[in-house]
């Protein structure tokens, strides 16, 4: 059940960039450098769909050599993260961009090629999945990781109550609304593997569940 792909009112976009998503934003990050400890030596790394940008920095606080680029298509989560980023001081290794996907060929060339592609809760906003998949390759660098973690569609209607009340309780009502259309429109492993397979990225990158409403798809390109 595809939701909007920009979560653009004011409200809305506030209230995301407030929550506290630490714990789940922490195994984020945990589920790169535990697997893929080399990692923290990359030089430059990319952030598909960063919104307010609490992961990106995350990342950066993992990665302390690391360049990040993180890229959003919606004008107020790209200003709440550019708030953050100034207010964490890493505005000399972060820097935040308006993008939509697709984007042209001409316009993935202009980003240059990164170490690691990220990209976190991205994946169900979008209309087309493959507007995620056709941006990998081309910003990957030789080698480089990919790492890919969004939601994880629940079986029934009873399940996604299920997991509203055990992990957005006390949140806003907007909040609560918004994580609840993201389980409906979020994909289920089998469905992920379908779309990596017509990219062409199935021999290299792999997808599993990784908690009762994660998945993640990860691997590294030649």
């Amino acid at each position: 059940m595809p939701e909007p792909e920009l979560m653009e009112a004011p409200e809305q976009a506030r209230a995301y960039s407030d929550a506290d998503f630490g714990a789940a934003h922490d195994r984020v990050v945990a589920l790169l450098v535990e697997r893929v400890p080399e990692v923290v030596g990359a030089t430059r790394a990319i952030d598909l769909g960063c919104g307010p940008a609490d992961v990106t920095a995350r990342l950066a606080a993992a990665l302390p050599a690391t360049h990040l680029v993180g890229l959003d298509a919606g004008p107020r989560m790209l200003a709440l993260g550019r708030e953050r980023i100034e207010r964490l001081g890493l505005g000399d290794r972060v820097e935040l961009h308006r993008a939509h996907l697709p984007l042209a060929a001409d316009g993935l060339a202009a980003l240059g090629a990164f170490d690691l592609v990220a990209s976190n809760s991205l994946l169900h906003h979008l209309d087309d999945p493959a507007s995620l998949w056709s941006a990998v390759r081309p910003l990957a660098a030789p080698g480089a990781v990919v790492h890919v973690v969004d939601l994880l569609r629940p079986a029934d209607d009873d399940e996604v109550e299920r997991l509203v009340r055990a992990h957005a309780a006390g949140e806003p009502d907007v909040l609560v609304d918004d994580f609840r259309h993201s389980l409906r429109a979020a994909y289920r492993v089998e469905e992920v593997r379908e779309q990596l397979a017509v990219a062409g990225l199935d021999g290299e990158l792999g997808v599993e569940q990784v908690s009762d409403r994660h998945l993640l798809v990860q691997g590294r390109l030649g």
